[in-house]
């Protein structure tokens, strides 16, 4: 109750009630109250007043919350396995931030890293695709691979690629972001061009979750990813 009061991560609907109940709030007005914290929260849609550094802000506080994270991505390497210069590149080519801006959205998208930690796990999904463009050039895409190759070994971090040779698969409808809190739902994010979704309704996370059993039965293990991309690196050197 105390978490909930001072609003730390979430609360599910016997705390609301428990606390409404302790406010001795009127029948009729509990379950007015009961009602709108069933119909709330089934998306909300963040966009910015001054471009993607606040978005990716809202991001980065999300993931912090989040003790399991599943990312896929069909073209880019996964943001939270990005070294600085690829995301320099990337961000460079977006139509969406103004030059002015390009640096502090890149150091709001470095500082998402720092939740690589041990105490939460992370599965990382990417097409065959994504590792094989050459973003920023020879010399950052070769960095950028060798950091894949650091990354996947640590025992909280797994990196899976679907094969180019397994055609069209589950995922084929664009990126996302499953994201697992010890105390409130898991949310799903979805980031477009100028906004970023959240849904974190019921119905729409079974979707996704089992778009990632699929991604699963067709993703290489771990060590053939590591395989994929390691032959990539040598192939530049």
């Amino acid at each position: 109750m105390s978490d909930l009061l001072a609003g730390k991560g979430g609360a599910d609907e016997l705390e609301v009630a428990t606390l409404l109940a302790y406010c001795r709030t009127p029948l009729d007005e509990r379950e007015r109250l009961l009602t709108l914290f069933r119909e709330s929260g089934n998306v909300f849609l963040q966009i910015p007043e001054d471009g993607l550094p606040d978005q990716a802000r809202t991001l980065i506080n999300q993931e912090k919350e989040a003790d399991e994270i599943i990312d896929w991505s069909m073209v880019l390497v996964p943001g939270l396995l990005q070294i600085r210069e690829y995301i320099e590149a990337v961000t460079a080519k977006a139509r969406t931030v103004p030059p002015e801006k390009i640096q502090a959205t890149v150091a709001a998208r470095v500082t998402r890293a720092e939740i690589l930690e041990y105490d939460r796990t992370f599965t990382f999904y990417m097409h065959e695709q994504a590792v094989w463009l050459p973003v920023g050039g020879e010399e950052v895409w070769r960095e950028q691979l060798a950091h894949l190759l650091r990354m996947s070994v640590r025992k909280y971090i797994s990196i899976r690629i679907v094969p180019r040779s397994v055609g069209m698969h589950a995922g084929a409808a664009g990126d996302f972001r499953l994201m697992k809190f010890p105390k409130y739902p898991s949310v799903v994010y979805i980031e477009s061009v100028k906004c970023g979704l959240f849904f974190d309704d019921k119905g729409t996370v079974e979707v996704y979750e089992n778009i990632l059993k699929d991604l699963a039965a067709v993703a290489l293990d771990e060590e053939q990813s590591r395989a994929v991309i390691n032959s990539i690196l040598e192939g530049l050197q």
